[in-house]
């Protein structure tokens, strides 16, 4: 079933919580159905609408989408001078936006572009800004917007909320959420948006030219293998035993501060956040800024010398004893029987 979309070009003030919704191409990028998704959530609880607002060329799939995920409306800006992203471009057309339709919250997937967006946002606004927000919620007795924001190198998370301003902005961190599922029975509203104000010299920047590198999806990943300090600097068996479950190689932020593994492989509230079925932790402590990466896990193996460590605490199955004796054991195991078929 197509989705129905009715095409109102009438603006007035809506208020409710709005969403970035950032696309490459015409495909949106997954932190943006995540952030949609607990839009959704945080709408319902406060009775409000949720809009997104999408920007760019050839954008009719991807509209229709951000409806069967939950929108209510979508309000969308197509111009060759948004089909890539600039900060001044898509400031300049998000702030005319804000102003008029006056949303309570304006969520943004962390990115690097939500993040150079949001910023600019929230001084040209005069709004409040959370950033990089592992949570949301809302209190119950004002109805504000609450953020956990980890500090301290991820050493503990504060919650947040914006005191004055509006909207309310939050800027959230990919993987912590998720998408809801596609519904082909939900009806949205597309309202264009005027781009008349937007002009060529608004576009300070232009792309020349797009390279685009593989990096590693561990927050989408099904097995991971998360190598912690115990390894002593040696992650080739996390590596190997990673392989044998046809999983995903990530690392705890010591880890990658020691130069060991780059930072789009942390785990925890200063990286990503697992959604993995089964995940092995090797010779990690388990402190709070890294158990907070594990917590939507189905299954976690720990595997440490210390008995006593934080992590056995969080872990559905416990092993004490030498990494450097076990997993090589457990390696050697699964290649006997082919490698992990599940």
């Amino acid at each position: 079933m197509q989705v129905v979309v009715e095409k109102e070009s009438e603006s007035k003030k809506t208020g409710g919580v709005f969403v970035f919704l950032e696309q490459t191409q015409g495909t949106l990028e997954t932190v943006s159905l995540e952030v949609l998704g607990k839009g959704r959530e945080i709408a319902d609880q406060l009775g409000v609408s949720l809009t997104g607002i999408l920007l760019g060329e050839n954008l009719e799939e991807a509209l229709k989408e951000c409806v069967l995920r939950g929108a209510n409306s979508v309000l969308v800006g197509e111009s060759p001078l948004l089909g890539d992203f600039t900060t001044e471009a898509y400031s300049k057309v998000i702030s005319d936006v804000v102003k008029e339709h006056d949303p309570d919250i304006f969520l943004v997937g962390a990115t690097h572009n939500g993040t150079s967006l949001a910023a600019n946002l929230a001084i040209t606004l005069h709004a409040g800004l959370m950033a990089h927000v592992v949570d949301l919620d809302i209190e119950k007795e004002t109805g504000k917007l609450l953020g956990s924001v980890p500090g301290f190198g991820g050493n503990i998370v504060a919650v947040c909320k914006c005191k004055k301003g509006r909207p309310q902005m939050a800027t959230v961190r990919p993987g912590i959420f998720k998408p809801l599922p596609i519904s082909e029975s939900r009806r949205g509203i597309v309202k264009p948006i005027e781009l008349g104000a937007l002009k060529s010299e608004d576009v300070k920047c232009r792309v020349i030219e797009k390279s685009v590198g593989e990096s590693a999806e561990i927050s989408h990943a099904e097995k991971v293998v998360v190598a912690g300090l115990g390894l002593k600097e040696d992650l080739n068996l996390a590596k190997t035993l990673a392989e044998k479950i046809n999983g995903i190689l990530a690392v705890s932020r010591p880890v990658a501060d020691k130069g060991e593994a780059p930072k789009d492989l942390v785990v925890g509230s200063t990286g990503s956040s697992l959604n993995a079925k089964v995940a092995l932790v090797l010779g990690v402590s388990g402190a709070a800024h890294f158990s907070s990466g594990i917590r939507d896990v189905e299954t976690v193996i720990a595997i440490n010398s210390d008995p006593n460590a934080p992590i056995f605490s969080q872990a559905d199955y416990c092993v004490t004893g030498d990494l450097f004796k076990i997993v090589p054991e457990l390696v050697s195991e699964l290649e006997s029987k082919g490698g992990a078929t599940q």
